[in-house]
């Protein structure tokens, strides 16, 4: 997997980019394959809540999208990871169950005498 980092307003220090890369790399787990990571990283000092992270997952299929923006960076990072892995283990739940009710229709089509083409 690549992971691409875009700082924008922040200095890019090696505990950022590791503390990045362990969170993106432990998504792996989700048994998913990810292509790409594209993490955006954003700074603004007028307002309220100025750390912002967009985080773009490329996969086969449809790409996942997830941004936060809090008064901590690292809290940031840690709630747009966890909003992925939401739609990481929703994604693939949708895909099991899909599987599922395929293999339930074949088998109840072979069943009655049906055939799939």
């Amino acid at each position: 997997m690549q992971i691409h980092l875009s700082p924008r307003n922040i200095a890019l220090t090696g505990a950022i980019h590791t503390f990045v890369a362990d969170k993106i790399t432990h998504l792996e787990g989700h048994g998913e394959q990810i292509l790409a990571a594209h993490i955006v990283l954003l700074h603004d000092k007028s307002k309220k809540k100025p750390y912002a992270v967009k985080v773009h997952l490329a996969l086969p299929g449809p790409d996942l999208h997830a941004e936060d923006v809090e008064g901590d960076l690292y809290a940031a990072i840690d709630k747009v990871v966890d909003k992925i892995s939401r739609q990481l283990s929703k994604r693939k739940t949708r895909t099991k169950d899909h599987r599922k009710h395929l293999l339930q229709l074949a088998r109840e089509g072979e069943k009655r005498g049906y055939k799939r083409r």
